[in-house]
């Protein structure tokens, strides 16, 4: 196809731009309405044809148009071809274009190459042919598309003889089309971001941008425009220091190099393994690698090159490295923090600062840790308890007044008491016996000892004294045993060892005898 002819008017325009202006291809373009690359193909005819600027007077319209468009194919001999199969390799590299490629072929062939029109028109022709799994271009290094193959492959249980599908997991390399498969149980995300990391290992490095599907593994809010990612997901990927632009929907552009990669996988691993007994996953991921392998190794069918040879020469060079350490896999959820400044994860109980009961609060959860996050910033961090209806919690966590409570133990309150007296250590003893949890009568204790403070310890302790003698166990009756004064009286008479009779019991609305408590 011979070069686009530009008229002698736009020809003189653009050695003008160029020359006296400085302006580039792109902006000369722009201002005679031509793209770059034609441009460029001006400025080298006139280069070649040895003009310069200002043109001569004499050269007129038709001079110029002979000099630059002459008879291509008249008179002359063959054509140079160029090697389009190298040229497809090299347009894989990064910065590598089709007009430099043409520049290098045009300086080994200035006289019998073809124009940079032709060349490129050529060049599609023959890129036409390919197979549709190579026909789109990637820049090596930059892109990894990966998605489950709609097809699964039987694992047989032992005892029942039931049959489950395991699903595979495809994942490849846009510019060597270097491809990994992976079975796995499910489908589930734990399976998804596990299919991603092996992917990275097995290619030895990580692509700039990893464009998966539209599923809910990956895809928490699908969309054409802004799909808000998994973000378990996006962890994974900024481990990786990878980008995450999933497919767009119903453009199967975005995914045909995946798709092609899947049914690919379909045929050659899939499908020869269909009349083979698989009775566990490590099982099939044995012979998935190993027609994987034969895969890798087999040359396209219009490339003299495969896979591997690709993959060792575009994309492995070109791939960023590992990061020091695996991705270690954690959900995410999103509890609302209540009013006793716990979270639930799992039937199980976590504090986070009181201040914010209420809140709703981040949980990134792994299999031993819990760390929860307000606004971005971490507030807490817990080891995992599977203790269904347990709670753990955190002394800082808590608000003074709880954290006193925390350090109070029976011991503890008997001996604060037995600091008064006998008595009064004798009846927080019996106040805390007669709660079904110790717990319980750690207030009406303190209140006990409070009231120490207000009568004084000697009055305390005799009116400790008459609550035993009487059966009383409350705080409230040593309370109005001393606001009425009844400490200072004497005893009731005790019963005598030797005979039936019983005490005198003293007549108080706010005494309560033994027969209360039972």
């Amino acid at each position: 196809m011979p070069a686009k002819r530009l008229s002698m008017r736009k020809i003189r325009e653009i050695l003008r731009l160029h020359h006296e202006c400085g302006l580039s291809n792109r902006a000369i373009g722009r201002s005679i309405a031509v793209s770059p690359s034609t441009v460029s193909d001006c400025l080298l005819r006139t280069k070649v044809a040895g003009l310069g600027w200002p043109l001569a007077p004499e050269m007129d319209d038709t001079v110029l148009e002979n000099l630059l468009y002459p008879l291509a194919d008249e008179g002359r001999g063959p054509r140079a071809e160029p090697n389009f199969e190298s040229i497809h390799k090299e347009l894989r590299r990064k910065g590598v274009t089709v007009q430099l490629l043409w520049q290098e072929y045009k300086l080994n062939h200035p006289d019998d190459g073809y124009q940079y029109s032709q060349f490129c028109e050529r060049y599609r022709r023959w890129r036409g042919d390919l197979d549709v799994v190579m026909r789109q271009q990637h820049r090596a290094g930059e892109k990894m598309f990966s998605d489950f193959s709609g097809d699964g492959i039987g694992i047989i249980n032992r005892e029942t003889g039931e049959v489950r599908q395991a699903e595979l997991f495809v994942a490849i390399l846009g510019a060597s089309c270097y491809t990994y498969a992976e079975a796995f149980d499910t489908q589930q995300l734990k399976d998804w971001v596990a299919g991603h990391i092996h992917s990275y290992e097995y290619f030895g490095g990580v692509p700039e941008i990893t464009v998966p599907d539209q599923p809910r593994t990956s895809v928490s809010r699908p969309s054409r425009y802004e799909p808000g990612i998994n973000p378990t997901f996006l962890e994974m990927a900024q481990h990786y220091r990878t980008a995450i632009i999933p497919a767009r929907p119903a453009k199967p552009r975005d995914k045909a190099k995946v798709e092609g990669a899947v049914l690919i996988a379909q045929r050659w691993i899939i499908a020869p393994l269909r009349n083979q007994q698989f009775f566990s996953l490590a099982q099939v991921n044995e012979a998935v690698a190993e027609r994987l392998e034969l895969l890798n190794g087999r040359k396209f069918q219009k490339l003299d090159a495969t896979r591997a040879e690709l993959f060792m020469m575009l994309d492995k060079p070109a791939l960023q490295g590992l990061p020091a350490r695996r991705y270690e896999y954690a959900d995410w959820v999103y509890p609302r923090v209540n009013i006793d400044y716990h979270v639930e994860i799992d039937r199980h109980y976590y504090s986070v600062p009181y201040q914010l009961v209420h809140k709703k609060v981040e949980a990134r959860c792994t299999v031993t840790t819990i760390e929860i996050f307000f606004k971005r910033k971490r507030v807490a961090s817990h080891r995992r308890s599977y203790h269904a209806q347990g709670a753990t919690t955190a002394r800082e966590h808590m608000p003074k007044a709880h954290r006193r409570h925390v350090e109070w133990t029976p011991s503890r309150i008997l001996t604060w008491a037995g600091q008064t007296g006998p008595a009064t250590r004798s009846l927080a003893e019996k106040i805390l016996q007669s709660r079904k949890h110790p717990e319980q009568g750690y207030r009406s204790c303190l209140g006990l000892l409070r009231l120490g403070k207000t009568y004084g310890s000697d009055r305390l302790e005799a009116a400790c004294v008459r609550a035993l003698a009487v059966g009383a166990r409350s705080y409230q009756s040593v309370k109005s045993i001393l606001k009425t004064g009844l400490d200072r009286q004497p005893l009731p008479i005790q019963k005598d060892q030797s005979t039936d009779q019983k005490p005198e019991v003293v007549d108080h609305e706010n005494i309560r005898g033994s027969g209360y408590y039972h």
